[in-house]
């Protein structure tokens, strides 16, 4: 029997098929959960609106009154899951049409926000996923290839691919068998992301510090400054623009003395 987290989900989705195409995995291994996984929580609610309490309350408390750093760990993981969200699959309309309503101020991050709800309520879905299919697959090759060994070696499936395998391992975290793309691809990093900060994936508590650090901060910056001026990029100009604001905000924090 489905969990009623899970049920609200595949409605919100339009259905299972439309749920796994959305969260860019297959039909089949959507249909054999009776609630919706630990590690895909958050880019469930980000893909469907249905909250994180709703999908799993064993997991995560209802949003009202939070402690303040549960607050900052529910944001940071919000803002990674939207960004896996938006790297791993083309958005669908109910998606833009929430990042429509996102509102900012004046800081960098909010300007940012204010950039991708202009592009969100500007944007064609069939425009959108021919823009992500230029950007990351192409023919032969999209413009960009998001993986963290080709920025920094050149070439797919190295050696920086083989040393988060390794820091992943020893935290205990492996990819899901449905996942076809290597854990070095950015939406993935940020997945991973989402997960270590919600607590959704169980991990030391530095475990968040250690992948931001060894496995993100060496070069996905880049990426997103490349995404920003890409010549495919219409709607993701403004993702890349979100992406490249908010790791120079993790990092500064991360910087700050504990």
């Amino acid at each position: 029997m489905r969990d009623p987290g899970l049920a609200e989900a595949i409605r919100a989705a339009g259905g299972v098929s439309e749920l796994a195409r959305q969260i860019g995995i297959s039909q089949p291994s959507v249909s054999k959960w009776n609630l919706v996984p630990a590690e895909r929580v958050l880019l469930v609610e980000a893909v469907t609106g249905v909250d994180r309490a709703l999908l799993r309350p064993d997991l995560y408390r209802e949003a009202s009154a939070p402690a303040d750093q549960d607050g900052i760990a529910a944001a940071r993981a919000r803002h990674y899951a939207l960004l896996a969200a938006l790297l791993l699959r083309a958005p669908d309309a109910e998606l833009l049409s929430r990042l429509s309503n996102l509102r900012g101020d004046a800081s960098p991050l909010g300007v940012a926000h204010m950039a991708l709800a202009d592009a969100a309520a500007r944007a064609r879905v069939d425009a959108v996923e021919s823009e992500f299919f230029a950007l990351f697959i192409g023919v032969g090759r999209g413009e960009l290839l998001p993986y963290g060994s080709y920025y920094l070696t050149g070439f797919l499936h190295e050696r920086p691919l083989a040393r988060l395998r390794e820091d992943l391992s020893r935290f205990e975290i492996a990819r899901a068998e449905e996942v076809v793309e290597p854990e070095d691809h950015a939406g993935i990093l940020c997945e991973i992301m989402a997960g270590l900060v919600s607590g959704g994936l169980p991990a030391p508590s530095d475990a968040d510090r250690v992948v931001f650090e060894n496995h993100l901060v060496p070069w996905i910056g880049r990426f997103f400054a490349d995404l920003e001026r890409a010549e495919a990029a219409n709607f993701y100009r403004s993702v890349g623009a979100l992406g490249r604001t908010w790791i120079a905000l993790e990092a500064g924090a991360f910087a700050l003395p504990s």
